[in-house]
């Protein structure tokens, strides 16, 4: 990967890379396979190992592994121009697909069958929880030997379950000192940093209690660059913030900005435009999108011709050893608040139908989710 990037027209990746953005249903799954029949199978700009060592090193970071990986392989074709261009297209698609939706589901007085729709997607929210979370249980219960052990592996999981479920934002502590814990249990010598952590998430924490806007950044900051494991994990930790501390959005408006975070195309952790949304407005939702995704620019732009090295380095390897089962943790112990916050009893028939299809039958999330959707609409204008 120390390899110089290609020179690829910076129109193509536009293109290429938007294509995606607007095609990525279904999350990480498909980005991935999306990425790899463009950069591999077709086009011929990276081979098989170099593909897979990507989608390994972005995993060893914090955010979203899916839009890194994105934002890698267009820095790859076209160096930190593609980057910028790549990532871009691959993200605002759905950015403003979802901040549309977001329009008419938060709005003052939306239309019954919105309302119903959100109602019955929301239903299911908690379902497609444990679906993520399960998923990831077997790649990583075969690889807690290799360095770690089963018995921790198994006591970090389910630290992760339980703050998920009861600890609300300070779930981000349990994450870290799992990973720190590993790192120490290990032996493994951590380098001291040559200055202490000050700037913008010092500001940002600062501001939390100010300005909703200060808020909203640091909310989408966490999202961005907290969150071990990506993806579901940012669950627990915006919902934390969104509902029961700054109370920006009730507990049903939440679950239907998760369900529009997986029935729109591109990253998953578009949900936290819709959390700004509801906080600012437009401004708040554009602001937050910004926040989530700049550390997932950055940790490519600066760092992606030393991800070998990433992932040779036996402290991030560690760390990850702890924090990566608590993360699956806190994704299962998501479902808890999830399925806590449905207040009408037909919600939970739809979340048994959604768990029926998405668990033994294994059918995709969003056919799921937009089939709840629909059962919400049937049984609302039929009078429940």
């Amino acid at each position: 990967m120390d390899a110089a990037p290609s020179q690829v027209g910076l129109a193509t990746v536009l293109a290429e890379w938007g294509r995606i953005g607007c095609l990525g249903f279904g999350g990480p799954p498909a980005h991935i396979a999306l990425l790899r029949k463009l950069c591999v199978r077709d086009r011929g700009w990276l081979d098989e190992r170099e593909f897979e060592d990507a989608i390994a090193a972005c995993n060893l970071l914090p955010g979203p592994a899916s839009t890194q990986l994105a934002i890698f392989c267009a820095w790859r074709v076209r160096g930190r121009a593609g980057a910028l261009v790549g990532g871009a297209a691959f993200i605002l698609p759905g950015l403003v697909l979802i901040l549309v939706l977001a329009t008419l589901v938060l709005g003052g007085d939306p239309p019954v069958w919105v309302t119903a729709a959100g109602a019955g997607a929301g239903a299911a929210v908690a379902a497609v929880a444990v679906q993520a979370g399960a998923g990831l249980i077997p790649a990583s219960w075969r690889r807690a030997p290799q360095h770690s052990s089963r018995l921790r592996w198994t006591l970090y999981l389910l630290a992760g379950t339980a703050a998920a479920a009861v600890l609300g934002p300070w779930l981000v502590l349990v994450l870290i000192a799992c990973g720190l814990i590993e790192v120490v249990v290990q032996r493994v010598p951590v380098p001291r940093p040559r200055r202490p952590v000050t700037g913008l998430p010092a500001l940002l924490a600062g501001g939390a209690g100010g300005t909703a806007l200060l808020s909203v950044a640091w909310v989408a900051f966490k999202v961005g660059a907290l969150s071990y494991g990506g993806g579901f994990v940012i669950i627990p930790l915006m919902r934390a913030d969104a509902v029961d501390h700054y109370h920006w959005m009730n507990a049903a408006q939440f679950l239907n900005a998760v369900a529009l975070g997986q029935i729109t195309p591109g990253p998953v952790v578009q949900t936290v435009a819709v959390v700004g949304y509801a906080a600012g407005g437009i401004g708040g939702g554009l602001l937050a999108s910004a926040v989530a995704f700049t550390p997932s620019f950055a940790f490519v732009l600066l760092g992606a011709h030393r991800f070998d090295r990433l992932r040779g380095s036996r402290p991030v390897r560690a760390f990850l050893d702890g924090a990566g089962p608590a993360s699956i943790g806190a994704i299962l112990g998501s479902a808890a608040p999830l399925a806590a916050a449905l207040t009408r009893p037909w919600q939970y028939a739809v979340l048994a139908g959604a768990a029926l299809l998405l668990l033994p039958l294994r059918r995709g999330v969003v056919l799921t989710l937009l089939s709840a959707a629909a059962a919400g609409i049937v049984i609302v204008l039929a009078g429940g």
